[in-house]
């Protein structure tokens, strides 16, 4: 084998990694929906915790990738002739590198992966507000009160039209369209000032993008009013 086509070769690799974020992205799909349909009790659906199993074995796949194709990028580097003799040094030096890496490893800093950390974070989330939730749904509201409650909601408090894509503030858990936000936060930091949340007596006065996380839960409900209006 060349050299060129070890090149090609983790590069096929590197395409392999973003198939292997793409369905990790629907692992994280998949749990959120687990989570809207898990019972009253409060009990968490033994689903998710598959879930997760399958998102660490996935950052696992991902990190041994990323690993492997930088040792083979090093070992390559240094010898650059493609006698075949040389290559098969190189190949059983790489063999060599990568299982004293791999070895060296603890699947406890698979926590530590970006996607690993996203999918707590709206398990976590998404749990929060369905247990939320499911206290509200258990005391006796007007059912005119809660229609007009659910589409302040959806509302946006600066373009005062339904919601497309939810954030939520973590300072101050009120929510706004994304677009809209973000526009206002780089206005005003254009401006060289602080962006203060839009909703009327909310005393955060320094809202920034940092602070905002996309709110799954709340998209799924819009959507969902949408389908049930268009029934009607």
């Amino acid at each position: 084998m060349s050299l060129s086509a070890v090149h090609g070769t983790l590069s096929s690799l590197r395409s392999c990694q973003t198939d292997i974020g793409t369905g990790m992205d629907i692992v994280s799909d998949v749990a959120m929906d687990l989570v809207e349909t898990q019972g009253q009790d409060g009990e968490v659906n033994p689903g998710i915790k598959e879930m997760e199993a399958m998102i660490l074995e996935c950052a696992k796949l991902d990190r041994e990738i990323n690993y492997f194709v930088d040792i083979v990028q090093q070992v390559t580097a240094e010898n650059t002739t493609q006698q075949p003799e040389a290559m098969f040094s190189l190949s059983a030096k790489v063999k060599e590198k990568f299982t004293e890496k791999i070895n060296g490893l603890s699947d406890a800093d698979l926590q530590n992966h970006q996607k690993v950390v996203a999918f707590k974070d709206i398990i976590k989330n998404s749990l929060n507000q369905a247990n939320q939730e499911s206290a509200e749904n258990t005391e006796e509201l007007d059912e005119d009160i809660a229609v007009t409650q659910s589409q302040v909601n959806f509302t946006c408090p600066l373009t005062q039209v339904e919601m497309v894509n939810p954030m939520k503030n973590k300072n101050c858990n009120h929510h706004y369209d994304e677009a809209a936000i973000l526009g206002l936060i780089k206005a005003k930091h254009s401006q060289k000032k602080k962006c203060r949340c839009p909703v009327v007596g909310c005393g955060n006065t320094d809202v920034k993008q940092s602070d905002l996380i996309q709110d799954a839960m709340l998209r799924r409900k819009i959507q969902s009013q949408k389908r049930n209006g268009n029934r009607t």
